[in-house]
C-alpha cells in the first residue's frame, strides 16, 4: 500500500480530515470571531464559535471525528464566512466540548446539534458536515427536518460498503499509538488533558468499529436540498456517492480533485499554498445561495 494511502487511511480513522499544527499552529482562522462560548446541551457543555455577518440562513459546520473546529475547517472557514453567518461547533468529548458517560453516536450528536440550535434561537440552518460530521448532519436532516434548509454531505458514507475496504482493514488493527500525532497535538492545544484525549480516541474508534448502515428509506426521507461532495481520490467510493445522490430526492453531486479532505485544505493532505479551500467555498456558497 502506498504511503499516500497509509496517511489517508490514518486520517479517515479519526480525523476525517485533519490539519497538522505546522510552524504556525493549527489555528489558522482569519475570519472575525463574533461570539464563542459553551452551551448547556443534553448534559454536556458544547463549545461553539460564531463568525461572519448576521442575516440570512446561518451555516453550521460539523467537524470530523477526532478533530476540532480548526483542524477540519480552519482553512476554508474564512472563505465561507465572508458573506454569511457561520457557526462552528465541537462534538461530544472533542476539543473544548465536555464529555458524558455515554458512547459517541451519530444520532446522539445530531440531538446535541438540534439542542444547540434551539439554545441559539435558530429556527433553520444550512449544515456542512465533513466525514463523521457529515454522518451527524445526515441524522439531523432525518430526525429534525424542520431545522435543515440545505445540507452539504462531504466525504462520508451511508453504508459500510461505501468506504474502501482498506479503511476497514486499518480500523480492525487501529490503536491509540497510531493515532496521527497532529491530531493529538491539536486536541491538547485546546484541551491539555491526555486522559480526555485518550477517551475521545477510544470512543471514536468504538463508534466506527460499530458503524451501522443508514437505511435507504431514511436516506430517501431527506427533504433538504443536498450537495454530495467527495474528492476523486477519496476513501469514499465514487459509486457510493453517486448512489447517495440518487437516493436523496433533491441532491446534487460534486467530485473535486484530490484525496480525503484535500479540497478543504487540511495541512497534511493538501499543499500548504493550495487554493482549493477558496474554490470549494465558492462552489458550496453557490449551492447554498441557489433558489
Amino acid at each position: 500500500m502506498s504511503g499516500r494511502w497509509n496517511v489517508a487511511i490514518a486520517l479517515l480513522l479519526l480525523s476525517f480530515g485533519c490539519a497538522g499544527p505546522g510552524k504556525e499552529g493549527t489555528r489558522v482562522l482569519s475570519a472575525q470571531l463574533v461570539e464563542s462560548g459553551h452551551a448547556p446541551v443534553n448534559g454536556i457543555r458544547m463549545y461553539y464559535e460564531v463568525y461572519g455577518p448576521a442575516g440570512g440562513t446561518p451555516l453550521v459546520l460539523l467537524h470530523g471525528g477526532g478533530s476540532t473546529i480548526e483542524v477540519t475547517f480552519g482553512k476554508i472557514l474564512p472563505f465561507l464566512a465572508r458573506g454569511r453567518r457561520v457557526i462552528a461547533l465541537e462534538e461530544q468529548g472533542h476539543g473544548r466540548t465536555s464529555d458524558r458517560d455515554q458512547p459517541v453516536r451519530f444520532e446522539t450528536s445530531a440531538t446535541d446539534v438540534a439542542a444547540l440550535l434551539r439554545h441559539l434561537r435558530i429556527e433553520q440552518a444550512d449544515l456542512f458536515g465533513f466525514s463523521n460530521g457529515a454522518s451527524v448532519a445526515l441524522q439531523v436532516a432525518i430526525h429534525y427536518p424542520q431545522l435543515v434548509r440545505k445540507l452539504v454531505f462531504a466525504s462520508s458514507m451511508t453504508k459500510k460498503e461505501g468506504a474502501r475496504p482498506e479503511f476497514w482493514q486499518f480500523m480492525a488493527r487501529a490503536e491509540f499509538s497510531n493515532m496521527p500525532q497532529p491530531l493529538k497535538d491539536a486536541f491538547l492545544k485546546v484541551n491539555p488533558d491526555p486522559q480526555k484525549l485518550r477517551v475521545m480516541h477510544d470512543k471514536d474508534l468504538e463508534r466506527m468499529r460499530h458503524f451501522a448502515d443508514v437505511s435507504d428509506r431514511d436516506v430517501a426521507s431527506v427533504r433538504a436540498s443536498t450537495l454530495i461532495l467527495i474528492g476523486d481520490q477519496d476513501l469514499v467510493k465514487p459509486e457510493h456517492a453517486v448512489e447517495v445522490s440518487q437516493r436523496i430526492p433533491k441532491a446534487r453531486l460534486m467530485i473535486l480533485p484530490g484525496g480525503h479532505g484535500e479540497y478543504l485544505g487540511e495541512l497534511i493532505m493538501a499543499p500548504k499554498d493550495s487554493r482549493m479551500p477558496e474554490l470549494t467555498a465558492g462552489l458550496v456558497e453557490e449551492f447554498l445561495s441557489a433558489p
